[in-house]
């Protein structure tokens, strides 16, 4: 796990597996407690093309029929109204592939006004077409008007609802945006990655703001112990947490540390560096690492740069600083002050091993896997006994083959799981990243026994039942057991966020495919096969409304 206390938001990427559960967009997948997302999802969409369904540009050829140029005045004259509108469509069609979209909305304003008003599926192109170029001038509440309009006209028009989905978001109206994007992905039978990587994003965003608003007026508290020695775990070379003999006020906490008594370490800390001990240094980086710990980055940055920037201070302190800098900065979505971080503590202290495996895992989220792969390995150099390091980089490894599509990358990553559990039978990490993988690879019987495996080797760890929970979700569709399992993490600790989290995007989603259920059962009507296991699923779901709503359906 990388050094900051919570979660870090993934970068967009490549590999975006299917939406194979509704309640799962927006689930995040970490490596334990305190880990980071280590799967980004939309990043290389440039890349992808059209093969993702990038919708930028206006429907309609981007010539007028009638000619390159345009029909003459004694031609318009004799076309149809309908054609004409169409001829001012086309023209507008040019002015916005050459950028000129004030022209181009002039023009659909016209094709617009000249259309017949019976011609409903014609007139919703122009108003989505004029959308699309008042969303090129960022007129995001134009763009609302205008696809509106559209769906009003066509109710399954997939590019106008998409294309409102992306201007609610960007007005903050992110609940509306959800509805129009989830409808997105049924109509689309949840194969276009763009509208997948909308849902998820605004989904987290949403359970996230759930989640704080229903416990915004709890305290900052101290994570969990089993967090915290989680937590710890992740360095090989931290010289805080190596015992020493003499007495203070930073050694007083140290004694607090090894009886896991850790809400009086930040006060014994503060002592020491106020009464200018020798230890102001450690004690600096200990209070920091519990600032971090508890949430609190404000008060850990100022600790971490006096470290950093103290002369006397050992190396290795300086670097250990760096690290938890470098991770914090992560967590702010800083990914080049990160990496400044992580390049100068591997510059002054090349022989610690921890800097290559936290900078590991930054490579991972910035999806530079090659370099990723390259710090495991001179982690594992360094530390030929770091189970975490062989773990993550078997998981890079894997993650690498499954967005290239190799399969037999594939299955190499997940022999070298193995080989990394028979190894390290007492790592919890390798099974719960291997468990990860096997979900990818649909494998969840064997996913289910990894993670049985984890909770025997840490029973206490929280985020195992979540991500236990989630999978129970994404193999059998039982919400009451998957329900269950996260409730059991919030018993074991109360203070553990992703469940919370997890618990506000499954409410949203809930809420969310409901009001997307009457578009969902007109795509039943068209009996399309393969969405019948989407049917099973909002009856795990909506046990109760089922029935009412295909009445309403129907009579509607």
């Amino acid at each position: 796990m990388m050094a900051a206390s919570k979660p870090v938001e993934p970068q967009s990427g490549s590999g975006l597996p299917r939406w194979q559960l509704a309640l799962l967009v927006g689930t995040p997948i970490v490596l334990g407690v305190g880990a980071v997302y280590l799967w980004n999802r939309s990043r290389g969409k440039e890349k992808q093309g059209k093969r993702n369904g990038e919708r930028k540009t206006p429907e309609g050829s981007a010539s007028p029929v009638q000619g390159q140029h345009g029909a003459t005045n004694p031609e318009l004259e004799n076309m149809s109204p309908l054609d004409r509108a169409q001829s001012a469509k086309n023209k507008g069609n040019k002015y916005f592939k050459a950028g000129k979209y004030e022209q181009a909305i002039q023009c659909y304003t016209e094709a617009i006004s000249l259309c017949p008003k019976e011609q409903k599926g014609d007139l919703s192109t122009f108003y989505q077409n004029r959308a699309a170029a008042y969303e090129q001038q960022l007129k995001w509440t134009e763009v609302i008007q205008d696809c509106s309009q559209a769906v009003e006209l066509n109710p399954c028009y997939v590019k106008a609802l998409f294309r409102r989905a992306k201007a609610l978001e960007k007005l903050g109206d992110k609940k509306e945006c959800l509805e129009d994007v989830t409808a997105v992905c049924i109509l689309e039978v949840f194969q276009n990655q763009q509208s997948m990587l909308l849902a998820d994003k605004v989904l987290k965003q949403l359970g996230k703001e759930k989640a704080k608003e229903k416990y915004k007026n709890r305290e900052p508290l101290m994570p969990s112990p089993q967090f915290i020695k989680s937590y710890f775990s992740s360095f090989t070379d931290d010289i805080i947490s190596h015992p020493s003999a003499y007495f203070s006020g930073y050694l007083k906490a140290k004694q607090y540390m090894e009886e896991e008594n850790y809400d009086k370490i930040i006060s014994e800390c503060t002592k020491e560096i106020e009464s200018g001990g020798r230890y102001t240094a450690e004690a600096l980086l200990l209070r920091a690492t519990f600032y971090l710990l508890i949430g609190n980055a404000t008060a850990a940055q100022p600790d971490l740069d006096r470290v950093i920037n103290m002369d006397d201070a050992s190396v290795k302190l300086r670097a250990n600083a760096l690290i938890k800098r470098g991770s914090m900065y992560m967590q702010q979505q800083q990914p080049q002050l990160s990496t400044q971080d992580f390049n100068m503590a591997a510059e002054i202290d090349p022989r610690n091993a921890d800097v290559y495996h936290h900078r590991g895992q930054l490579k991972i989220l910035l999806d530079q896997v090659e370099e990723a792969v390259g710090d495991f390995d001179e982690c594992i150099k360094l530390r030929p006994d770091s189970a975490l390091a062989q773990a993550q980089k078997c998981f890079a490894l894997y993650r690498q083959a499954y967005t290239g599509n190799n399969p037999a990358q594939v299955q190499k990553a997940m022999d070298g799981f193995e080989d990394v559990i028979r190894r390290f039978p007492k790592c919890a990490e390798g099974y719960a990243l291997y468990a990860q993988a096997l979900t990818d690879q649909q494998q969840f019987g064997k996913a289910d026994e990894m993670y049985d495996k984890c909770i025997e080797l840490e029973p206490d760890n929280a985020t195992t039942y979540v991500h236990k929970g989630l999978l129970q979700l994404q193999w059998k569709q039982d919400l009451e057991m998957g329900l269950e399992l996260i409730s059991k993490a919030i018993e074991i600790d109360n203070k553990c966020d992703f469940a919370y989290e997890t618990m506000g995007t499954i409410e949203v989603q809930r809420f969310v495919m409901l009001h997307c259920f009457p578009v969902f059962l007109f795509l039943i009507s068209l009996t399309n096969t393969s969405l019948l296991h989407w049917y099973g699923l909002f009856r795990v779901l909506f046990p109760n409304v089922v029935e009412m709503a295909q009445v309403h359906c129907v009579g509607s």
